[in-house]
């Protein structure tokens, strides 16, 4: 089993591959956790000293390692994963099962807002601020994302209901 999933920040993609795991019994990963492991450092520190265009560079490489490397996985990608390097291309490998977290602009800002100073990308931007730059971001990245085997919209549903149905569809 090879669960991939994707999404902007905020998705819940870390939330629902958590609950995934729990579910199945298979392993959960966070590819920007596994990157801060391989790396020894945070990727805001990567972004600061090393600059996007290393971050990019690694991620990829990162990647797929994991993917050659791993039978049974979840993996969670960081919201800019699929947009860089080809790297939407594997989300259709027969063996991978793609899904693409899809919320609403709206349901993005409000979540989002809640959590930004988790977020340096974020973190400086005023609620308005906020709201133009997931509309851009998302206009950007939807093709992307849409790449995706599996669109699952998780508006007004439970973590238990998202993870049931990407569980069913898997097993279809």
């Amino acid at each position: 089993m090879k669960i991939v999933l994707v999404g902007y920040m905020g998705s819940g993609k870390s939330t629902i591959g958590k609950e995934i795991s729990k579910i199945v019994g298979i392993p959960f990963y966070d590819l920007d956790e596994v990157i801060e492991k391989r790396e020894q450092t945070s990727i805001k520190n990567i972004f600061e000293t090393k600059g996007e265009i290393y971050f990019r560079k690694i991620e990829h490489e990162i990647l797929n390692d994991f993917l050659e490397g791993n039978d049974d996985f979840i993996l969670a990608l960081g919201g800019g994963t699929p947009c860089y390097a080809n790297n939407h291309v594997f989300l259709q490998n027969k063996d991978i099962s793609s899904f693409y977290l899809k919320m609403s602009v709206e349901a993005l800002v409000s979540r989002l807002k809640n959590e930004k100073e988790k977020r340096p990308i974020i973190a400086n931007l005023s609620n308005d601020e906020l709201d133009e730059f997931v509309r851009k971001h998302l206009f950007d990245r939807n093709y992307y994302y849409l790449q995706s085997k599996h669109i699952i919209s998780t508006e007004n549903k439970s973590v238990k209901e998202i993870s049931d149905e990407i569980i069913a569809t898997y097993s279809k």
